[in-house]
């Protein structure tokens, strides 16, 4: 999959996204490994602990399908703003040390991993299990 598709992709879900409190728009594309594209948005509430983020949005909706296994992410947003924190541990969850592109509202992209966006991630290891 080209990496623009992920990228429009993630643009398109950006559109799609219900922030009536903040007004700050973001999208969320997803390949999984044999290829297929899950996105989400940010959506809202006004009780904003019940808000979630595209990235988790994305992610839940692939691992709701049965998908197991992550490609690569994009992340659409006003001024290419990175992953919150709780987002940074979902990624990490579910998809190890993906690769992931953020993309301004402009198109202008910057490479990253879940490794460089969460060191030192808590994972199932640390759990003594």
């Amino acid at each position: 999959m080209s990496r623009s598709r992920l990228i429009e992709e993630a643009q398109t879900a950006r559109n799609r996204a219900y922030a009536q409190y903040s007004n700050f728009h973001v999208g969320a594309a997803v390949e999984t490994a044999d290829g297929k594209i899950y996105t989400g948005c940010n959506i809202e509430n006004a009780s904003y602990s019940l808000t979630i983020c595209a990235e988790r949005t994305a992610l839940f909706t692939a691992v709701a399908a049965g998908e197991r296994h992550f490609n690569h992410l994009v992340v659409a947003t006003e001024n290419g703003v990175s992953p919150c924190g709780a987002c940074r541990q979902v990624i990490w969850e579910l998809c190890g040390d993906i690769s992931i592109t953020i993309v301004d509202e402009a198109g202008n992209a910057r490479e990253t991993s879940a490794s460089e966006l969460l060191p030192q991630a808590f994972c199932q290891q640390d759990l003594g299990s």
